[in-house]
């Protein structure tokens, strides 16, 4: 998903001046010299030397010190240093100097959506877009922090009008079938990509997003060949190493998802999900210590990954060890407690050790969050069964099969 962020006034360096007074002569020779800083300083900035950049556009404040230009400058090299407050703070002084100018709203948008402070940034965006109707790239951004709020219907709005504004724009093609995915509509996100990628070819997340959309939809192969691109376009992308290894994975190759699991932790050694669903591919491979191994990893990485310690109890529950099992399970299930994966398996190592109440009434809970898991009632039917029930286990295997004619006689 990609930010849209033009560098303030590079093609409208005048625009301050013309806005001002009359101004004298020598006003007027102060600000040509500030002019001259900041193309020095753009400049330096596109040859790496940032601290040479810097000094240049505090040379051009200093020189004019009621010119919006450099504060902006300024605030976008903040955030390409990982700066956002500093951005903020910059982008402040530029909007106080300069309060028409709607970059300075959406460069301030932009630092305020990377701090998490969504709302903020949508209220600045909203105040791009009210001095700039026209301006896609503010729309562009407003629906990304949309989409980071969840609300992705708002999300799609925004990018429809910024492809309106500006129907070559791939990264909001791009952002849009993110959200898209997000709703569970594969295929809008997959025409949403291709036209991306139509647009600009190089589009590396365009390709990732895609392939997410195909393996949704079960095409691995097709999944794994748009991830072959994004990868081929970066080979640092450590997300595309991450989905082609799930998508690998859905095909049963579980030793090609361990190597790209393996790639992406390479890349990013704190990629939590990369450790876990590594466990997962090799646990289903019967490397059952090999794989708690790795879950033991994600949860040191982020002791609040519900889905590291329900699979973590998986690998246990197939070693035999269903207490170590339960004490996972129950481990996700404080975290999350609407997780129907950690009810479901929690059921199940309770109904294989003898706790058969335990277990149907974790099946039971599992089925009302998720009223067509078949193997819920298949699971629920054997624990009925198992307490002489034999009218209730019938039902419940009734239903089962009405949900799922191959559902496993004995789920695990």
């Amino acid at each position: 998903m990609k930010f849209s962020l033009r560098l303030p006034g590079i093609l409208l360096l005048g625009m301050t001046l013309a806005t001002r007074t009359a101004l004298s002569q020598t006003d007027v020779h102060q600000h040509n010299l500030a002019i001259d800083a900041i193309n020095l300083g753009d400049s330096l900035r596109k040859k790496g030397d940032v601290d040479g950049a810097i000094a240049a556009y505090n040379q051009s404040i200093a020189l004019d010190a009621h010119y919006a230009t450099p504060y902006n400058r300024l605030a976008s090299v903040m955030r390409d240093k990982g700066n956002p407050d500093a951005a903020i703070a910059e982008y402040s002084k530029a909007i106080e100097i300069d309060p028409k100018n709607s970059a300075s709203y959406n460069g301030r948008g932009f630092s305020k959506s990377e701090k998490g402070d969504l709302d903020g940034a949508i209220a600045d965006y909203d105040q791009a877009i009210a001095i700039n109707p026209k301006d896609a790239v503010a729309f562009n951004n407003r629906g990304f922090a949309k989409n980071k709020k969840e609300d992705y219907d708002g999300a799609i709005t925004d990018y429809n009008q910024a492809v309106t504004l500006d129907p070559k724009y791939s990264f909001a093609y791009d952002n849009r079938a993110t959200s898209k995915l997000n709703k569970d509509d594969d295929d809008g996100a997959i025409a949403d990509e291709t036209q991306a990628i139509a647009l600009n070819p190089k589009l590396d997340t365009a390709y990732e997003t895609r392939g997410v959309a195909k393996g949704d939809k079960g095409d691995y192969d097709g999944a794994i060949a748009d991830y072959d691109q994004a990868i081929s376009l970066d080979p640092k992308y450590a997300r595309a190493f991450h989905d082609r290894g799930y998508a690998k994975e859905g095909k049963g190759d579980h030793d090609g998802a361990i190597a790209d699991y393996t790639s992406a932790v390479g890349i990013n050694p704190k990629y939590a999900s990369a450790y876990n669903n590594r466990g997962v591919s090799k646990d289903n491979k019967g490397d059952h210590d090999g794989a708690i191994a790795d879950f033991n990893l994600a949860i040191e990485i982020n002791p609040k990954y519900a889905a590291a310690y329900d699979d973590r109890g998986y690998a246990k529950n197939n070693k035999g060890d269903h207490d170590a099992a339960i004490a996972d399970y129950t481990l996700a299930l404080g975290i999350n407690p609407k997780s129907v994966p950690a009810l479901f398996n929690r059921a199940t190592a309770l109904r294989l050790k003898g706790s058969f109440d335990a277990a149907i009434a974790d099946y039971s809970q599992a089925i009302e969050l998720a009223p067509d898991f078949a193997m819920a009632f298949q699971g629920r039917s054997l624990a009925k069964e198992k307490k002489g029930d034999a009218a209730g286990a019938a039902a419940d295997h009734k239903r089962a099969l009405e949900l799922d004619p191959k559902v496993p006689l004995d789920p695990k």
